[in-house]
């Protein structure tokens, strides 16, 4: 075979590409190479989870783990009965990576390094023959009668019967060129993902405390989970999962809105003003400032939020005043901030919006408008919550496409 012929290329050296074009070469497509416009490949996995990388989350019923995708919930039924995280456990496994569950779900290499997964695929990758080339971008992507040829920034042309687009997030031009060259629409990208910049004095040097499970409302959108308070705002899988459901409508608002937090995660302002006349009755000597009565409510918050009602050190909860109680309950479970911008999850990103569903065989990850053209991972309109969603999504898809191009190839 000719130098730069091949059975298949990928563009895109993430997770999504490279396990396409792994499980292509495993099932016998032949020659394949992967492009990566960046210094190196699979950057995403290295970054992901603090460095420890979630590759997947503890979820086996299709029903319930579509649940966690804003976009794609539906369509993805179907994939997650073909390719789940059972079966992506299982594949790691084979390849000599061993994973653990944590307490709320995500899954980790018991390595806690993410280079133990960067080392599994490139090493799976080269025993079965996958070529990829970094700082080699694709600038341009014709149709020819023959198949594919890519123009890269290196000045090279590759070609191939079988494309395999897996670019990531198309906030890029570079990400969504080759997608717009061969005719496929794309809905709009906008982040998900993302955390809070507040700049209430209510939260300030506050940074690193953290509840276990609040509530978080924004207009009809309510989510729940771990809240960490940062020195810019709010974070944590509650704000998470917001940022995610309401990508769309939060860019709309220009990432200028309030939220409602609920410190407590179930309690009532009814529930609290029943707590409150207890200790009014049982313990009316004890200084309210003391100790929280939440579990999960640190002192330094519960402090804060007494500070924000106007109770004094001296204040018991014999002489605390109806106005005082009132604003302690509404601190607890009805607290509400305003939010002026958003800041990435650490170093991670992800997108809202890519390729239309709608023009994606999803049993194959084939285009319906073009023969022989496949997609995976984050290019597509699809994203998950944080959790080892997203990861699951590109093993997924790259897998369904990887089989298919190797099947398309032999037939």
């Amino acid at each position: 075979m000719a130098d730069g012929i091949f059975e298949l290329i990928v563009i895109g050296g993430g997770a999504a590409g490279f396990y396409g074009a792994i499980t292509a070469a495993e099932s016998g497509a032949g020659k394949v190479l992967i492009l990566e416009k960046g210094p190196e490949v699979l950057t995403k996995v290295r970054i992901s989870g603090g460095g420890r990388c979630n590759v997947t989350h503890d979820c086996y019923d299709p029903r319930e783990l579509v649940q966690s995708y804003p976009r794609g919930m539906k369509n993805l039924m179907g994939p997650f009965h073909r390719f789940q995280p059972a079966d992506t456990i299982t594949w790691f496994e084979e390849h000599g990576v061993e994973l653990k569950v944590e307490s709320d779900g995500r899954m980790f290499p018991t390595t806690d390094s993410s280079q133990t997964i960067i080392d599994c695929l490139t090493d799976a990758a080269r025993r079965h023959g996958v070529a990829y080339r970094t700082r080699c971008g694709a600038t341009q992507v014709n149709l020819r009668e023959e198949g594919f040829e890519i123009e890269t920034t290196t000045g090279e042309i590759f070609k191939a019967p079988r494309l395999l687009i897996a670019t990531g997030g198309i906030r890029s031009g570079d990400a969504s060129k080759p997608v717009e060259d061969l005719g496929h629409s794309l809905s709009t990208a906008v982040p998900s993902l993302f955390t809070f910049k507040i700049g209430d004095m209510r939260l300030h040097d506050l940074q690193g405390v953290s509840v276990p499970n609040a509530q978080v409302k924004i207009g009809t959108l309510e989510t729940a989970g771990p809240l960490l308070i940062t020195h810019w705002g709010l974070s944590g899988p509650a704000i998470l999962k917001a940022s995610a459901w309401g990508a769309r409508e939060l860019a709309e608002k220009d990432y200028r809105f309030k939220v409602e937090v609920n410190w407590t995660g179930s309690e009532t302002a009814e529930s609290v003003a029943d707590v409150f006349a207890k200790h009014r009755r049982d313990h009316g000597i004890w200084k309210v400032m003391k100790r929280s009565l939440f579990e999960g409510v640190t002192k330094r918050l519960w402090q804060r939020m007494c500070e924000t009602a106007k109770i004094t050190d001296d204040t018991t909860w014999a002489t605390i005043t109806k106005n005082q109680s009132t604003a302690l309950a509404g601190e607890l479970v009805k607290a509400t901030y305003q939010v002026d911008g958003k800041s990435l999850n650490k170093e991670e990103f992800v997108t809202c919006g890519g390729v239309s569903l709608d023009e994606i065989q999803l049993k194959t990850m084939g285009s319906k408008q073009v023969p022989g053209l496949y997609f995976a991972g984050e290019v597509l309109d699809i994203d998950g919550v944080t959790g080892g969603f997203n990861f699951q999504a590109a093993w997924t898809t790259g897998r369904l496409a990887g089989l298919a191009i190797a099947e398309s190839l032999s037939s």
